[in-house]
């Protein structure tokens, strides 16, 4: 589990091949800052903007480690396909740390497309289309996880082509995560709040009845 609240910012230093066909995935060596692997062991989870990843290699000397990414997760996200690419980190949530963002799962549910992202006033505003898929679970001042980053909703705008969120970007996060290099086109990883996941079940589920209790003597 994560919270969305970013802690490092790393690259993509190498891509390599884990099979010679496009069932294969790859094998992923992540540069971090400096300490950032200092409390990290191998098997650990880290998102890798959005996206919930095993360390398989630790190279603390190079500040850098490895994941292996299945051919699906690649056709399931985006931006982990680049070398030198800016990517958000965030290693997992233990019982005793704050919850600041949003209860992230690591899990993409979809891909959305920037549709419009530039400065307003001291901030930025930031939109995005939304798979139609979504649409459902987007919702005015909601929380969503774009690029493993933890946000509000500020408006959603329902559309043939799917739903456009707006999202206001404070300065920090547009300087201490990847957010900042976004331009109209660029494709990001979207996370649904985990709250709405049952919402939603439940509202499917209908007017089925509640499982009964019997007091037993």
């Amino acid at each position: 589990m994560f919270t969305g609240i970013i802690t490092g910012v790393g690259r993509i230093a190498a891509i390599h091949d884990l099979g010679s066909s496009s069932s294969h995935g790859k094998r992923l060596s992540i540069a971090t800052p400096d300490g950032y692997l200092d409390d990290v062991g191998l098997g650990d989870s880290i998102a890798l903007n959005g996206a919930c990843m095993t360390v398989t290699t630790l190279d603390p000397a190079n500040k850098q480690f490895t994941i292996d990414i299945s051919a699906e997760s690649l056709d399931k996200t985006a931006g982990l396909t680049e070398t030198s690419a800016r990517i958000n980190l965030e290693k997992a949530l233990r019982a005793s740390d704050r919850l600041g963002g949003h209860i992230v799962s690591g899990h993409v549910d979809g891909i959305g497309t920037v549709s419009r992202f530039a400065p307003v006033g001291e901030s930025w505003e930031l939109r995005i289309v939304a798979p139609p898929s979504l649409a459902r679970f987007l919702a005015y001042k909601g929380s969503i996880t774009v690029n493993g980053v933890s946000l509000t909703v500020n408006s959603v705008s329902d559309g043939p082509q799917g739903s456009e969120i707006s999202i206001n970007l404070i300065p920090h996060t547009v300087e201490n995560t990847s957010l900042g290099g976004l331009v109209e086109g660029s494709r990001v990883n979207l996370e649904i709040d985990t709250v709405a996941r049952y919402v939603e079940r439940m509202l499917q589920a209908g007017a089925l009845p509640l499982p009964t209790q019997t007091n037993k003597p």
